[in-house]
C-alpha cells in the first residue's frame, strides 16, 4: 500500500479539446517536485464509489451540455452518490467546465450535487467560457498542481 496522497481526476473529454484540458490537469498535477501524490486520471464512465473512497482530493471536469453537466458525469455520480453519501463528507474537490455558453446551469447542478454530499469545495469552478483559447490549458494546469500541491503540502 502505498503512503502517496491519491488526487482523482474524473473528467468528460469527449474531444480532442477537451482531451486537451483533461491532460493539463493532470500535467499540473504530476508536477515532479510533487513526490508524495499520486494521481489517477478517469472517464467519468470509467470511474465509480470505490475509486471516490480511495481519494484524499477529487478533481471533476466536464462539458456544458444543454445548461447542464455532461451525461457521463450526471452517471458517475447516479452511480456514486449514496455509496459515498456518509464515507466522504469533507472531500476536498475542485472542478472544471468548458462552456459553450456561461457555464451556469452546470455549475449549479455540481455545486447542488457536491452539497449533498457534503463535499469541501477548495477553489471557485473553474468556467472555461466562449470559443476555446489556449489559456484555458494553462489554467486548467494550475487547477491540477494547485490540488496536488495542496495535497502534497497537508493542507487538506
Amino acid at each position: 500500500m502505498s503512503d502517496k496522497r491519491q488526487l482523482l481526476i474524473v473528467a468528460h473529454a469527449p474531444s480532442p479539446n477537451t482531451l486537451t484540458l483533461r491532460s493539463a490537469v493532470a500535467d499540473g498535477a504530476r508536477h515532479p517536485d510533487l513526490e508524495s501524490v499520486e494521481v489517477k486520471v478517469l472517464s467519468p464512465l470509467d470511474a465509480g464509489p470505490d475509486d471516490v473512497l480511495a481519494c484524499d482530493a477529487i478533481i471533476l471536469g466536464t462539458t456544458e451540455n444543454l445548461g447542464y453537466m455532461s451525461g457521463a458525469l450526471k452517471d458517475f455520480f447516479d452511480r456514486s452518490y449514496y455509496p459515498c453519501l456518509d464515507k466522504t463528507q469533507g472531500l476536498p474537490f475542485a472542478f472544471y467546465i468548458r462552456a459553450g455558453h456561461d457555464g451556469t446551469g452546470t455549475r449549479r447542478a455540481i455545486e447542488s450535487i457536491t452539497t449533498g454530499l457534503r463535499w469541501r469545495p477548495v477553489q471557485d469552478a473553474l468556467i472555461c467560457q466562449g470559443e476555446y483559447q489556449r489559456e484555458f490549458e494553462n489554467q486548467c494546469r494550475e487547477l491540477g498542481l494547485y490540488m496536488a500541491a495542496s495535497l502534497d503540502a497537508g493542507l487538506f
